[in-house]
């Protein structure tokens, strides 16, 4: 069976570095922030092209913290995608605002800057787009219409680490929120994130309401929480951090490989991949999901679904109010998606059997219709 995502093949090419790295900090004592989170923040906001890195214990975390930062609180409303993982609205809710969702962009997935200013109510205080399968959004649009009515940017960049386009991800906006969940691009040996950006002043106010509100030992001068990161974590993140490039680059070239075999008439989510795409998932829409994966499980081929219930259509979150029909791209992109094995150590020879395990079910079945015509909507 091709894997869809082998943390092990990774592993065995840094395994003697980070051995070391973790070693050292056990021997340390030291297991909770300290010299190895310090270092990694400091080479995280370097590579980011940002002034701070703030390092917590999640992806959710650093979208919380930074919506506190930018003073997001319970009357407020967030402006958003609901195609994305839950993590991402579930933040926002977490403050106290309401998360405000609009629809995507049928090419991108991304959030469709059009649909931003219709959203935006006397309530609003943040935008909050999602770089979805690592591919950028529209910065520069979100920021003219964001801008345009005083509003903060907050991206939410876990699916992107590294992706460039003039500035890398998280750089665009007054913050960027990044996971280093197992799975991603730059992951950790367990949870992770960490928010960037040029402000010292949001800086620091990630800083301590990571760690319990403290100004000092003990002097909590607001509430805070218990979001700081281990130290082990961040010894991790420093070993695999020099990497991230090469790794991309690697994903880039299994991606362009999909897009070239693939059949033309198959729908999915298209390149070019480029610096602005950090390949963090592939994936294709055929009209029957269910069988083209069972299919392809059959093939040898294993395949996975980012994300097939969008939030809005969510039990959890059926209180906001959007039902069938409210955002109509996100609900046709996930009712059909599905991604291909993608990570860094797949080898050519496999990415060949990919595609031709796909083509030969193309083949198949009616998946003709392109993203354009499917979501013409």
């Amino acid at each position: 069976m091709i894997p869809f995502l082998s943390l092990t093949r990774q592993y065995v090419g840094i395994a003697n570095d980070v051995e070391q790295a973790v070693l050292a900090t056990l021997r340390s004592g030291h297991y909770v922030l300290g010299e190895p989170v310090e270092n990694f923040e400091t080479d995280f906001a370097a590579y980011c092209g940002t002034d701070h890195a703030v390092a917590v214990n999640s992806g959710t975390s650093a979208l919380q913290l930074a919506l506190l930062a930018a003073g997001v609180g319970p009357g407020d409303e967030v402006i958003t995608v609901a195609n994305t993982f839950i993590a991402t609205v579930a933040a926002i809710v977490e403050t106290g605002a309401r998360p405000v969702l609009i629809d995507v962009d049928p090419v991108t997935l991304n959030m469709d800057p059009d649909a931003i200013a219709q959203a935006i109510t006397p309530r609003t205080k943040v935008v909050m787009p999602v770089h979805l399968h690592g591919r950028l959004a529209d910065m520069e649009a979100i920021l003219t219409v964001a801008r345009s009515h005083g509003l903060m940017v907050i991206e939410d960049a876990a699916q992107a680490h590294g992706a460039t386009r003039g500035k890398r991800a998280g750089a665009f906006g007054d913050l960027g929120c990044f996971s280093f969940y197992p799975g991603k691009n730059l992951g950790a040996a367990g949870e992770g994130g960490a928010v960037v950006t040029d402000d010292p002043e949001l800086a620091r106010k990630v800083r301590q309401l990571r760690d319990w509100g403290q100004s000092e030992r003990y002097m909590h001068q607001i509430k805070g929480y218990n979001f700081r990161m281990d130290a082990i974590q961040g010894a991790v993140l420093g070993v695999k951090l020099p990497h991230l490039d090469h790794w991309n680059a690697s994903r880039r070239r299994v991606a362009n490989a999909y897009e070239k075999g693939l059949p033309p008439s198959l729908a999915r989510a298209t390149g070019p991949f480029g610096e602005d795409h950090a390949c963090h998932v592939y994936a294709i829409l055929p009209e029957d999901r269910d069988a083209f994966r069972t299919g392809l499980a059959e093939a040898g081929v294993a395949t996975n679904s980012h994300y097939p219930r969008p939030v809005h259509l969510q039990p959890a979150f059926a209180y906001l109010g959007y039902g069938p029909g409210s955002l109509p791209v996100t609900e046709a992109y996930a009712q059909r998606t599905l991604s291909l094995p993608m990570f860094p150590e797949l080898t050519p020879e496999e990415t060949a059997q990919v595609i031709d395990a796909v083509t030969a079910l193309v083949e198949k079945t009616d998946a003709t219709r392109t993203i354009k015509e499917e979501f013409a909507i």
